[in-house]
């Protein structure tokens, strides 16, 4: 049993009172819908009778514009037959008048001044008229000429076609005293009164037309493209009447784009209503199995972090950190409380490079960041230090605004002590490869020393006879002792250069004169060249710049590059084993050239040719190019080989010159 105040429920099922409650709304809503979709209608309705009106307002003043304009031409042309019953001399008074209303009335075609029997007295413009025949007699099939005579007044006459064109004439009786004399008829060109009486916002906004009793459309004015008439009006044109109508016709209804865009609106903010009730009732069934995906895709983008091994770290745009993930906390040793919220210095930076730490982090907040990631130092809480590589990019919202920064934080530790040993396997390599070029030079620097010793010997030999004759004189003894010593300094210096050579050392840029290297190279290797009849050139310039390198470093690359090129030319002629060492210069670096006239190299070793390990002599370990290679792009300068025109190979290296 349940106690008071409870009720029983079936999981799942919806209340009475929510249905009612979704409902009701909907019919509301769909209520006022309909009411202004009515009211729409019946302001288009009314709209459309105030066109109507519109319409009706304007064809009348047309008419009026016609009828005012036919009934002023009869009065000028009465008043004309007046004038001409009163005149002696009539047709000068004729001519001066009609051609004046010719050219006022440009519907006009032409005033005819006819006799009592109707045969042309006088008309301008003098060609034969619409209703002329070939005889030159007026057709008398027309009973306006009868008409008026009987009347005594102003006829106009039926429409006509001639030419596919509409005409109608105005007939006036011409009395002199109380006697008919004749009748003026002035012929009007239908299409000419509409070109000049209807206006231009009239066919702006209508078709015009006039038709007669039969509906034969016999003159029209429109600017608007044909298309079904919604709205159209006719009043009979009278003058000249039988039957002659104005027609206009009014292609569309103009709309208020407002009221249509209204009406839009409202049909789209019904179905919006309607939409969103559906989708709350809808909602209200599926909010607990919403609650229950959203805890699932929470874990799942939980564990999805906690698996990265990347550190990802977002901060706001005044540095702030907001958020870190589990590998980054691995990587700085501190836990993310300590961690979000922090602001610059943070606690991982290394205070050893605090400024330039800094330097970097307000670069990546301005958005200078590197595309290709930078690198720092940090520190962990054990106080131990790690290398890491960052990559920043823009952290936008779901609203586009731009909100922070999401750096991506790799470990390089291991990678920067991988690096470092490689540098120093590199050293040791380029360290045999002194020792052995010293191996394959032994024998030229026991031909160096040999001279300073031998001088030494024959010095000190000759400075024991004297000292034994006792026959001697200190000035004597003073200047072999001088000779003496100078070839022990240069014994000595031998020895110093061949040590400096050879001993293991850090790498130390220093400004050189780059004549001095290649002199140091040349005594090196020149015993060698002499052996196998080499000839060794030299081309310097006169003024060469300072350049900042490691002097012995470009001794062992130029001591390489010679070894190899005198070798090369072991199968030429004696007359032909010439090596040059050229040095050329431009305004940013030096160029220097080792040109021998060997049997060259193949386009296929030349593309391995640097390769580690690589090698085209038997005994060679293929490593001298590649350390070559290493030690000029040390230097930030480059090296290439290229086929002498003249047989042989040339290599180049590029130095550039010490700022």
């Amino acid at each position: 049993m349940n106690s008071a105040g409870t009720s029983t429920r079936t999981p799942g099922a919806t209340p009475a009172w929510s249905s009612w409650y979704l409902t009701m709304p909907k019919l509301a809503v769909g209520l006022l819908v309909v009411l202004l979709v009515a009211l729409l209608w019946l302001l288009q309705d009314n709209e459309k009778e105030e066109q109507r009106a519109t319409l009706i307002a304007d064809v009348l003043w047309l008419e009026q514009s016609f009828r005012f304009h036919l009934e002023n031409n009869a009065e000028q042309l009465q008043q004309l037959a007046l004038d001409l019953g009163r005149e002696d001399r009539p047709e000068k008074l004729f001519d001066t008048r009609t051609r004046h209303l010719i050219r006022t009335n440009p519907e006009l075609v032409q005033v005819a001044w006819l006799d009592n029997d109707g045969v042309t007295r006088e008309a301008l413009p003098s060609h034969i008229s619409p209703r002329r025949g070939a005889t030159g007699e007026r057709d008398r099939s027309e009973d306006g000429f009868e008409l008026a005579r009987k009347l005594g007044k102003p006829v106009f006459s039926r429409t006509y076609v001639s030419q596919d064109e509409a005409f109608f004439e105005l007939y006036v009786p011409l009395y002199r005293g109380n006697q008919l004399a004749g009748m003026l008829v002035a012929t009007h060109a239908l299409n000419n009164l509409v070109s000049q009486m209807v206006p231009w916002w009239f066919v702006e906004k209508y078709r015009l037309q006039i038709i007669d009793d039969d509906g034969k459309v016999l003159s029209s004015k429109s600017k608007l493209d044909p298309g079904p008439a919604s709205l159209s009006h006719q009043v009979l044109l009278d003058p000249p009447g039988y039957g002659l109508a104005l027609h206009a016709t009014a292609n569309r209804v103009a709309t208020s784009t407002a009221q249509n865009l209204i009406m839009t609106l409202i049909i789209l903010l019904a179905g919006a209503v309607f939409w969103s009730l559906w989708a709350i009732r809808g909602l209200m069934r599926h909010r607990l199995a919403a609650e229950q995906a959203l805890r699932t895709e929470h874990a799942f983008r939980k564990a999805m972090e906690d698996s990265l091994t990347v550190g990802m770290r977002a901060r706001d745009r005044r540095g702030r950190i907001t958020y870190v993930n589990p590998a980054f906390c691995e990587l700085t040793g501190y836990d993310a409380s300590e961690l979000i919220d922090a602001q610059p210095p943070y606690p991982y930076w290394d205070p050893a490079l605090l400024e330039r730490t800094r330097e970097l982090h307000d670069r990546v907040l301005d958005g200078l960041a590197p595309a290709e990631g930078f690198e720092i130092r940090g520190r962990r809480k054990d106080g131990s230090y790690f290398d890491a590589l960052v990559y920043e990019a823009p952290l936008i919202d779901a609203d586009g605004k731009h909100t922070g920064w999401m750096g991506s934080v790799l470990d390089i530790t291991e990678r920067k002590r991988a690096e470092e040993l490689a540098r120093q396997h590199q050293e040791k390599l380029q360290a045999t490869s002194r020792l052995v070029a010293m191996g394959e030079m032994a024998s030229t620097l026991a031909h160096e020393l040999n001279q300073p010793l031998a001088a030494i010997s024959s010095y000190n030999a000759g400075c024991l006879n004297r000292l034994e004759s006792g026959n001697y004189q200190p000035d004597e003894l003073r200047g072999v002792l001088e000779k003496l010593g100078v070839q022990a300094q240069r014994a000595g210096r031998i020895i110093r250069r061949v040590h400096d050579f050879v001993r293991k050392r850090e790498p130390k840029l220093a400004e050189c004169d780059l004549a001095e290297v290649v002199d140091d190279a040349i005594g090196f290797i020149e015993h060698l060249a002499q052996q196998r009849g080499v000839r060794i050139e030299r081309e310097l310039p006169g003024w060469r710049p300072p350049l900042l390198a490691d002097q012995v470093m470009i001794e062992q690359v130029l001591l390489n590059l010679m070894r190899n090129a005198i070798e090369a030319m072991g199968e030429t002629p004696p007359e032909r084993r010439r090596l040059t060492v050229r040095v050329t210069q431009n305004e940013r670096e030096v160029e220097v050239r080792v040109i021998d006239n060997g049997s060259g190299i193949a386009d296929a070793v030349m593309e391995r040719l640097f390769t580690p390990f690589f090698s085209t002599k038997e005994d060679g370990m293929g490593m001298g190019l590649n350390i070559c290679r290493s030690i000029i792009e040390f230097h930030k300068g480059r090296l290439w080989v290229e086929a002498n025109p003249l047989g042989g190979s040339v290599f180049v290296f590029t130095l550039p010159f010490s700022p």
